[in-house]
């Protein structure tokens, strides 16, 4: 039995495309998922894990091979368009060609699923365009032309058309593409809270891993070949499904701060305590990016290797058989590693 929350679900779904007169490439089988209201769920995957397929299907732009999707309790391929645009919301990655519109006028697109086919706007649409427009946090720029608008402004404007549709479901390909960090965890932040704060169960595919773990509620896993793992974050993190995310061995996934990072060809080692989590972490990255390999003290066995004491930034000491050496900064340390031993 479906949750109260669950807003699309999809049992046995099958995706993907037609490659001839009658041919057929299945890129993922057996899919079984669901979608829940006031919920942020981010879609990880390396590029070509199927991510933007999936989308498609789930956003109707092209049928699913099998299967079936249900949004609202009923059929997702049975929908009208005008019913598909009530219920769903789509933003793409792709950079929008929008120049010559303000904001505003962007925005009150978003009410032509309500509007009928003229589009006059009445009073309580141009209230629902106000409100998209402050919710996203552009009300300084709603009569500016999209044109004038820096790569983070335009997607709030996007997302805000989106809010106009009042839909109770959002999808979004990489939104966050194109922009700088700020912008992405802006960005970020406001798709979490307007699904919180709305009701919405909002979707998208991301590349931005560390943002799609702290902010997301869910995640979906989609790796090539081998289907999709869907959980609460800090579930699928702690029970090891990130681990398996990308098929490198060259990759691997850091539990402790919710990233990847490249696996370390060492050379030598090195025994390394500090007088905290953050400067050991940062010493151990120092170290393994010289292709060091380190073990954490005490290590009983390791004696006989050089030691690294941290007990703040500016005071490092190095003990080597050879004698106690103090170093003020990373940058001294390292030069000193470097030389030939």
């Amino acid at each position: 039995m479906e949750s109260t929350t669950t807003i699309l679900s999809a049992q046995a779904l099958s995706i993907g495309y037609k490659t001839g007169h009658k041919g057929v490439k299945q890129i993922h089988g057996d899919l079984h998922f669901a979608l829940h209201r006031g919920e942020l769920t981010c879609l990880l995957g390396a590029n070509g894990s199927g991510k933007s397929t999936l989308l498609r299907t789930l956003a109707a732009a092209q049928p699913p091979l099998s299967g079936e999707i249900r949004l609202e309790g009923d059929d997702l391929t049975g929908l009208s368009e005008r019913e598909l645009s009530r219920l769903i919301g789509v933003v793409l990655t792709d950079k929008t060609q929008t120049g010559g519109l303000t904001v505003y006028e962007l925005v009150a697109l978003g009410r032509q699923p309500h509007t009928g086919f003229f589009g006059r706007l009445d009073r309580h649409d141009r209230q629902v365009v106000e409100e998209a427009i402050e919710a996203v946090g552009i009300a300084h720029k709603a009569h500016s032309y999209m044109a004038q608008l820096s790569d983070g402004e335009k997607q709030k404007a996007m997302i805000a058309k989106v809010l106009a549709q009042e839909c109770p479901l959002v999808i979004l390909d990489e939104p966050t593409a194109f922009l700088d960090a700020v912008s992405r965890i802006e960005t970020m932040t406001l798709l979490h809270r307007i699904a919180t704060s709305q009701n919405k169960a909002i979707l998208l595919s991301t590349h931005d891993i560390e943002q799609a773990l702290v902010l997301a509620d869910r995640l979906w896993l989609l790796r090539k070949g081998c289907g999709m793992r869907c959980g609460v974050t800090e579930d699928l993190i702690l029970n090891g499904d990130l681990d398996s995310l990308f098929d490198r061995r060259d990759i691997c996934f850091d539990r402790a701060h919710g990233s990847y990072y490249p696996s370390v060809q060492w050379e030598k080692e090195i025994v390394v305590e500090a007088a905290d989590d953050t400067l050991l972490h940062w010493t151990i990255n120092a170290l393994n990016r010289n292709s060091y390999g380190c073990r954490i003290a005490p290590d009983g066995d390791a004696t006989s290797l050089p030691r690294l004491t941290v007990t703040d930034a500016h005071t490092l000491s190095l003990h080597t058989a050879a004698g106690v050496q103090q170093f003020a900064t990373f940058a001294t340390l390292i030069e000193e590693l470097r030389k030939p031993m």
